[in-house]
């Protein structure tokens, strides 16, 4: 891994907190799994934030801790993890750090997709090698699985139901035998003390592929909800936003909380199907509008404000993307955003410039 490229545009996460990992290892004398880097304690604490001797640790997830624990339990187990929830509910995002501070490498990664082939799992050929000299241990090109398990590090599998059934099922012997055979070379792969998976899925998406019932028995569960109230959206908005801005070096002011709060609001509404407040009903659209995707608005918000404004957010600077976010169906979802727009935001007190910058892109 090439830990000087600081012209990355994303850096993985142990190569951003690298600090923070560190000051956590210093102080961590609690007893650490089989080529674990920090305790399952001080796993958690690297999710969740707190101080340690002084140290700043800053919270990766804003959620229930208890959440966190289990999941960090199970990977200290020989069961593998599968983080389930609603599109936009911070899988990858835990997954990624869990992954960092387990094994101080979150890039043994397969991205799963309806293309995903079993060799993305198992192990593929460097076929020029194949021919010069037939199989061999050196023509054989492992997968991130595979060198997971030789190095007894974790592996992760994003999108684990968007993969084809049959490849899905390819995990069943690694996760239950702990082996991964190789019979064109007559051997196998066993992993080492260490090793794990960690899978997340959606279950809110068209085209998956549900796992087998023979699949599902080799992970534990964890079920990451969304936020549960407004406070604890905006917090996650403003904490990815802030990073984000860092990150891209976008010449614009930090977002007002204000800002960031219209946005949430907007979509906790449209989600929920009702008015914060209860008292009205409204239609929601075909999108799931997702935590992830008020992030996405707010970033593009800060973009348009730093290069085409004075830097400070507005009401016009965050509307485009809230229409992109909300009209994903022309025809279904304008109807959905029109009447939003008319019934609720045209006369909420405070809300006139949002209402205003809306309607001009319809």
């Amino acid at each position: 891994m090439n830990m000087s490229n600081t012209n990355a545009q994303r850096l993985p996460a142990e190569q951003q907190f690298a600090a923070e990992l560190e000051a956590l290892a210093k102080t961590d004398t609690r007893q650490r799994p089989p080529h674990w880097k920090l305790s399952p304690w001080a796993v958690v604490t690297y999710l969740i934030g707190g101080n340690v001797d002084g140290a700043v640790i800053t919270p990766k997830y804003v959620g229930q801790r208890r959440l966190i624990e289990i999941a960090v339990a199970t990977l200290a187990t020989d069961r593998a993890l599968l983080l389930l929830g609603l599109p936009g509910t911070a899988k990858s995002w835990v997954s990624e750090h869990l992954a960092a501070a387990i094994s101080g490498d979150s890039t043994l990664l397969v991205q799963g997709t309806a293309g995903t082939a079993e060799e993305a799992i198992r192990y593929s050929w460097n076929y020029a090698l194949l021919l010069a000299k037939g199989p061999s241990r050196e023509a054989l090109v492992p997968s991130p699985i595979m060198r997971a398990m030789e190095g007894g590090t974790l592996a992760r599998v994003e999108e684990l139901t968007r993969v084809p059934a049959d490849v899905q099922d390819t995990l069943i012997t690694i996760l239950s035998e702990k082996t991964l055979p190789v019979p064109e070379l007559a051997s196998e792969v066993r992993a080492q003390r260490g090793f794990n998976l960690i899978g997340t899925a959606n279950n809110k998406d068209r085209g998956v592929n549900e796992m087998s019932s023979a699949l599902k028995r080799r992970f534990n569960t964890v079920i990451l909800p969304t936020p549960e109230t407004l406070e604890e959206e905006v917090s996650i908005v403003q904490m990815r936003v802030d990073a984000l801005g860092r990150a891209l070096e976008l010449p614009a002011e930090a977002p007002a909380l204000a800002e960031i709060r219209r946005v949430v609001t907007v979509f906790r509404e449209l989600r929920d199907g009702k008015t914060a407040d209860g008292k009205s009903k409204l239609k929601s659209p075909s999108g799931t509008l997702s935590t992830a995707e008020a992030i996405s608005v707010v970033s593009s918000g800060l973009s348009l404000a730093g290069h085409f404004g004075d830097g400070a957010l507005t009401a016009q600077d965050v509307a485009a993307g809230l229409v992109g976010a909300v009209v994903k169906d022309p025809v279904q979802d304008g109807v959905v955003w029109r009447e939003y727009l008319e019934t609720v935001v045209k006369d909420r007190d405070g809300w006139k410039d949002l209402y205003r910058a809306c309607r001009e892109l319809l």
